[in-house]
């Protein structure tokens, strides 16, 4: 053989070796391609973004600007009612001009329209802006989302948006999950952590708690539910607190939180402040010494301990947690708070049995189907069958290797897509074969015939492989789940057929119908 073949042989072993190094099992036994939900079993979600939420919290943050922002401008607070998810209204104190809180406005709150509406003015937030707050709020739902599901350690989790860059729907599969309804609860907790101060004494009366608080203020708290508890830290029941609407801190001013033992060895979170999070920790501690300071998870009082000093990085949160409920709230605290509630669309749990069954039932297919096929190549093409065969092993084998290089997970739509093109793998070869028949029919020489048939059969594979690939491009980048795993498992086939079908059975013709043995007859 010439040295030209022997690079070509070595070629072709380096790219065998190389996909096989990834397909040894590993010393647990477990497969070293990640399996899909839909053979490992797990849980499939679909979840709708609440992005109201996140407007609603843009007007309240620019009500509480606008008060703050009068004091400084030494204006008295004027009368504010939101009038929907992206509007309020603003109305100032008899005989003051509207056009010193116009004037506010539009230099404090730019993502707000303003419009007169007698003595009152109306603020609207822009279209512009809501469009950008709901991109943005489900943008980070889905990375708060990742952020946890990876806090949990599952394998290969798909959390993807669904409906295009306008949809509001995050799909969440998570493969060999043990405990479903856990990690759907900690998928689920919006853990909107803030920290606020309480007024007057908690009871178990609300209507007791409201009217406690001085009817001046009665509009500056809202009257939200906490656990009791009892001398030893645990739940005794429901009592309320007044607690101020002013969030001074939340848990995006949190650095991190941890669980760690109490007095009486119950478990509480200690959480730490960013340099930003600590000095405003530090003033809210700092300017309310001897009051409560309420510590509020989504809109429920956890503790509502007496500021005694100005604390400026550190805390705990008490409450009556067991062991994992601490681990699963520091976990959602250390990820950050969802920006929107999440309502529940779709929820599926596959089971580990189904999946067996369906790589069980999915490989004795492809088995069958593969055997059928080796026959039929061998029956019709004889000593060229062989050949094909070669190719088409060698073409397994480099799918399933460059699936496990690059982690792709392999689902039941991905087993087809490699049904299908080790099925698109031998019509290449078929190509080729009947293009060599025809030559040979034509009175050509074997050597003769072997390059026409692979020369002129390459330009119909390319242009076949081609808009496929193209399909599958599209599929892989519009697709989510099962759809993506088929769209990944065909590219990589098409890739290999077009480097088997041409390289890989020149090669082995070359071997067998070397021009130094000057053929007269081929087997095909």
């Amino acid at each position: 053989m010439t040295k030209n073949m022997w690079w070509k042989i070595g070629l072709i072993l380096v790219v065998l070796v190389i996909c096989m190094i990834p397909l040894i099992p590993t010393k647990t036994g477990e497969s070293t391609i990640p399996l899909g939900l839909d053979l490992k079993g797990g849980i499939h979600l679909v979840m709708r973004v609440n992005t109201g939420d996140a407007l609603n919290l843009e007007v309240d943050q620019a009500i509480e600007s606008v008060k703050s922002q009068a004091t400084k401008l030494s204006l008295p607070t004027p009368a504010m009612a939101k009038l929907g998810a992206s509007e309020f209204r603003l109305t100032p104190p008899a005989g003051i001009d509207a056009s010193q809180y116009e004037k506010l406005a539009k230099d404090w709150l730019g993502q707000f329209d303003v419009a007169r509406e007698n003595e009152s003015l109306r603020l609207s937030l822009k279209q512009a802006s809501i469009t950008s707050i709901q991109e943005d709020t489900v943008k980070q739902a889905i990375e708060t989302i990742r952020s946890r599901v990876d806090e949990l350690g599952v394998t290969e989790p798909l959390i993807a948006r669904e409906g295009g860059i306008r949809g509001d729907r995050i799909v969440i599969q998570l493969p060999g999950v043990d405990d479903p309804s856990r990690v759907k609860d900690i998928i689920r907790t919006t853990a909107q952590l803030q920290f606020r101060i309480m007024e007057g004494e908690a009871g178990p009366d609300a209507k007791a708690v409201e009217s406690s608080v001085p009817a001046a203020a009665r509009g500056d708290v809202d009257i939200l539910v906490g656990d009791k508890q009892d001398q030893f830290g645990r739940a005794a029941g429901s009592q309320y607190y007044a607690i101020h609407k002013s969030v001074p801190v939340t848990g995006r001013d949190l650095k991190t939180a941890r669980v760690q033992k109490g007095r009486m060895g119950e478990p509480i979170i200690q959480f730490s402040m960013t340099p930003e999070g600590s000095h405003k920790f530090a003033a809210l501690t700092g300017g309310n010494v001897g009051r409560r300071l309420a510590i509020v998870l989504d809109k429920k009082v956890q503790s509502a301990p007496v500021i005694h000093s100005q604390i400026e990085d550190t805390g705990i949160i008490e409450g009556s947690f067991t062991q994992q409920e601490a681990s699963d709230l520091s976990l959602v605290l250390r990820s950050g708070s969802l920006p929107a509630s999440l309502t529940t669309l779709e929820e599926r749990t596959v089971g580990p049995s189904l999946g067996r069954d369906s790589i069980r039932e999915g490989v004795t297919a492809a088995a069958i189907g593969f055997l059928l096929l080796l026959v039929s190549v061998l029956l019709y093409y004889r000593g060229a069958g062989i050949n094909a065969i070669i190719a088409l092993f060698l073409n397994l084998i480099m799918i399933l290797g460059a699936m496990a290089y690059f982690r792709a997970t392999l689902t039941l739509p991905g087993i087809t897509g490699i049904i299908l093109t080790l099925g698109m793998a031998v019509d290449s070869n078929v190509l080729v074969f009947e293009r060599i028949r025809e030559e040979l029919r034509d009175g050509r020489p074997v050597r003769s015939a072997i390059d026409n048939g692979f020369a002129r059969a390459f330009g119909t594979i390319i242009d076949t492989h081609m808009t496929t690939i193209i399909s599958a491009l599209f599929l892989f980048q519009f697709g989510t789940g099962p759809v993506k795993g088929f769209a990944v498992t065909l590219l990589i086939g098409l890739t290999a057929s077009v480097f088997t079908a041409f390289f890989v059975s020149r090669v082995i013709f070359d071997i067998i119908y070397s021009p130094a043995k000057r053929p007269t007859a081929i087997s095909i």
